[in-house]
């Protein structure tokens, strides 16, 4: 099939490729309709890895998608063709210690769209397995159902943070993960979502999204903010979404004694953190990796429109103008948030 590959560090092609073709018993096959750009398919396509996932071989990017059904296993009884959906992209071996313990995300053996030497999913179909596929509600379009990949990164660091109702949270970074976790903060019961950012046109957008006070770190004092809301107090949880490393080491600043920090952003070289400050708050410290458990959950928010992500979504590009929609993510414009790709025509 064709696809977008990632050849080498720094080049990318449009072009036919080898990809897996038989539906399984237990298996879905779905026509890709749109595909989010992720900051991890901009990080591979730049450096060529993250951490210790390395570009070796040509690897298809991709892995926030949406798409409709057109085949289905023999064994499959929750799908049928036309079923409009969307994926979770990391498949764990059902039979391993993490699986059986419920934290399938942490699942050594796990298979993850678009993380060496796995392929992707930019490209017109995919074999995926039903258990993974998730039917999109009626008033959810192909462009959201992409979103629900980052949504789900949030919806887990929610579920990390124990949110109780009224919680004042703060959330490290306005990109598409900081303001998809305040839109899950908020719907896990925060009365307040307080997001940073040096960027202010993100801010803004962020804004206008519910409860949620933008603070520009770069002009206001952050824990001047939270002392005037909190009446000195502090706030119940940090959201750490940028992955700076100052931001990191900032983040005990603003939160109240007995509160918790819920790390998500991830850096990229080891940060170190003051933990006499954690200690004389007692601070709880929570860590994300990916998700679990939260598709349907981030699906049934969405459609009932406790969760509206269209306003994140910047810019299409047709699958032709792959190549064009990279470059534009490697440079994104400080008043977009996420840019996508149409494989196929709705």
């Amino acid at each position: 099939m064709e696809a977008l590959v990632l050849e080498r560090k720094g080049e990318l092609s449009i072009r036919e490729i080898n990809l897996p073709t038989e539906v399984g018993p237990h298996d879905v096959k779905i026509k890709i309709q749109t595909v989010g750009i992720c900051g991890s398919d901009v990080h591979y396509y730049e450096y060529g890895a993250i951490g210790p996932f390395v570009v070796k071989e040509p690897m298809v990017l991709g892995h926030e998608a949406s798409g409709t059904v057109v085949e289905v296993g023999h064994a499959v009884k929750h799908h049928k063709p036309g079923d409009r959906v969307c994926m979770e992209p990391g498949i764990p071996d059902p039979n391993s210690r993490a699986s059986r313990l419920g934290i399938y995300n942490l699942d050594p053996a796990v298979r993850f769209w678009a993380t060496p030497p796995i392929h992707g999913c930019l490209t017109p179909y995919v074999i995926h397995p039903a258990a993974y596929t998730f039917k999109l509600p009626d008033n959810v379009s192909f462009a959201e159902g992409a979103m629900v990949e980052p949504l789900a990164v949030g919806m887990h660091a929610a579920v990390k943070a124990k949110i109780k109702p009224g919680d004042l949270a703060v959330v490290m970074g306005a990109g598409p993960i900081g303001i998809v976790t305040s839109l899950a903060a908020i719907a896990g019961g925060c009365s307040q979502v307080v997001i940073t950012d040096v960027q202010q046109p993100k801010l803004d957008l962020a804004a206008t999204l519910g409860p949620i006070r933008p603070v520009n770190v770069a002009k206001e004092n952050l824990r001047g903010v939270i002392d005037e809301l909190t009446d000195g107090w502090g706030a119940d949880l940090v959201f750490e979404a940028s992955g700076a490393p100052a931001a990191i080491q900032a983040a005990p600043e603003a939160l109240c004694p007995g509160g918790r920090i819920v790390l998500v952003g991830l850096p990229i070289r080891p940060v170190s953190l003051d933990i006499v400050a954690l200690s004389a708050k007692e601070a709880s410290i929570e860590t994300v990796f990916r998700y679990a458990h939260v598709y349907p959950r981030a699906l049934a928010l969405m459609g009932s429109g406790k969760i509206d992500l269209k306003p994140l979504i910047s810019r299409t590009f047709d699958f032709r103008d792959s190549i064009e929609a990279f470059e534009f993510a490697v440079k994104m414009p400080p008043d977009c948030i996420k840019a996508q790709i149409q494989v196929i025509s709705a």
